[in-house]
């Protein structure tokens, strides 16, 4: 008994048995092709996290403040980790002993055969049974399982918060997307619109060329046909329009029938420059590259579970309390009943699961290896891809601006030509037709432009910091969630600040 007491204090020292968790190595490449990094302080002074507000918008702003606070998909990842933090609990809760008061009333016969020390002669006892034990069990951590349980319980606990912290960062980074495309639509109907109001114009000399007799009937057929094509393309651009938002209405948590983004007539803004670090620190800054991590620190702890189920299981049982047949004298010394003593259960034979059970956990713990370096491998291309749109669009948006200059000076020559009779009104329809497409074009190129940063903002990261302390997004509360009290403190809390205070 005494050794088994020294093993219960000396069992949190033994050490631990499976391999203990290091990051694995991976290639990291010096620098991204064709860009020169430089360091992140020009937006210090931003709040952290709150990389969106580089747009300098109002209205984004306000989507992704309602994204945050109401999403769904964010409020049911909180609620995983929730799952996950109490599960990471209760596995540190096996350290300790659990002592049990099961009370229980019963009639009973005993077995007029059953073993005693002296001879029954057929006696036996039919009648009332009160028991009112204390039972206590403490299993010892001789070979490190609970202790590997707790490791990867909290490592699932991590894993559940980098999860919440990639959903939100994947869902504030679509709402920008999307209130980008719905920007650029509204410059493509205004530009539309006004192609509707010179097409008009047009319409308008074509019929009183025809009633001077300067025209032909086909002109004005042709002015018609521009006119009634514009205003079926602002009809298309305006289905596009209600689609992303109410595709925004989803992402904020809001009902599709009520909510409206007033349409905005300005023309949209440069890509603002976005900082960022070295290529290494993209390993600190991918909520989903360290997800995948806590993944494989996980299923490493897990391994060393497994491998604890070969050795023996040592707890020690305890049972005292009182056992009559009369409620009188349950609580009096005669009543008195006590065991107490080790239980030590070997592992002798299991059909070999435990050796299958270990293959299974060497087998999770590779395909979380697998999928951290898949994810690293992924986060490099996804910033590649960024850059690369970033910097051809730039080169894009230049070359396309010279088109729709030339384009706006040929509709323009080509209108004074025909105005003068010395061209034909097709190459006015050519012109215009070739203006309109390079307006478009000009509008759909800067869109592009800023959710290509957006996507060098989500792939590189955001706002998030390992470093900082690990906060969740403040979500409304839904009236129908049942974990409403999480934040009550409990009855221990509470009995440990009535000793704070006095």
């Amino acid at each position: 008994m005494r050794f088994l007491l020294l093993l219960a204090f000396a069992s949190p020292a033994l050490a631990q048995i499976g391999p203990n968790y290091e990051r694995p190595a991976t290639a990291t490449p010096p620098n991204f092709k064709g860009v020169s990094w430089r360091a992140a302080t020009p937006s210090a002074h931003l709040p952290k996290g709150s990389w969106w507000t580089v747009f300098r918008d109002p209205r984004l702003n306000a989507l992704v403040s309602a994204a945050t606070a109401s999403n769904q998909q964010i409020k049911a990842a909180m609620a995983r980790f929730d799952q996950a933090r109490a599960a990471a609990r209760m596995a540190r809760g096996d350290f300790f002993p659990t002592v049990s008061l099961p009370l229980t009333v019963e009639t009973q016969q005993t077995s007029e055969n059953m073993p005693s020390p002296f001879p029954l002669n057929g006696m036996r006892y039919e009648g009332p049974a009160y028991n009112a034990p204390l039972d206590f069990s403490w299993e010892l951590d001789l070979w490190g399982k609970l202790r590997r349980q707790s490791e990867g319980a909290r490592a699932d606990a991590a894993m559940a918060a980098d999860a919440v912290h990639n959903i939100l960062l994947g869902i504030q980074a679509e709402v920008a997307m999307n209130y980008f495309k719905l920007r650029t639509l509204d410059n493509e109907i205004r530009i539309v619109r006004e192609a509707v109001g010179w097409r008009n114009e047009a319409l308008k000399i074509a019929k009183a060329r025809v009633q001077v007799g300067a025209g032909s009937e086909l002109e004005q057929a042709q002015a018609e046909t521009e006119v009634a094509s514009a205003q079926a393309e602002v009809s298309a651009l305006q289905a596009q329009r209600d689609q992303l938002e109410n595709m925004l209405a989803i992402l904020i948590g809001a009902n599709a029938s009520s909510f409206n983004i007033p349409t905005s007539h300005m023309v949209i803004s440069l890509p603002p420059s976005i900082p960022s670090g070295l290529p290494s620190d993209l390993l600190e800054r991918r909520p989903d590259i360290s997800q995948a991590e806590r993944a494989l620190e996980a299923a490493t702890a897990r391994i060393g579970v497994a491998k604890a189920q070969f050795f023996p299981s040592i707890k020690f049982m305890g049972r005292g309390g009182f056992q009559s047949g009369d409620i009188d004298i349950l609580f009096e010394p005669t009543s008195l009943m006590w065991s107490l003593g080790p239980s030590i259960s070997v592992p002798l034979f299991s059909g070999n699961k435990n050796r299958w059970n270990l293959s299974k956990s060497k087998a999770v713990h590779d395909e979380a290896l697998a999928n951290y370096r898949q994810a690293f491998l992924g986060a490099l291309a996804d910033v590649e891809s960024s850059l690369s749109a970033i910097r051809n669009l730039g080169i894009q948006a230049e070359s396309q601006g010279r088109a729709r200059t030339s384009a706006e000076k040929a509709a323009q020559l080509a209108k004074t030509r025909y105005e003068a009779g010395t061209s034909p009104y097709l190459d006015v329809i050519e012109a215009n037709r070739t203006t309109l497409t390079m307006q478009r074009a000009t509008a759909q190129i800067a869109g592009q432009r800023l959710i290509a940063t957006v996507g060098l903002i989500k792939a590189i990261g955001g706002g998030w910091d390992p470093k900082a302390l690990a906060t969740m997004p403040v979500t409304t509360l839904d009236p129908a969630a049942k974990n409403l009290d999480q934040d009550k403190p409990g009855f221990f809390s509470k009995v440990k600040g009535w000793f704070a205070k006095d």
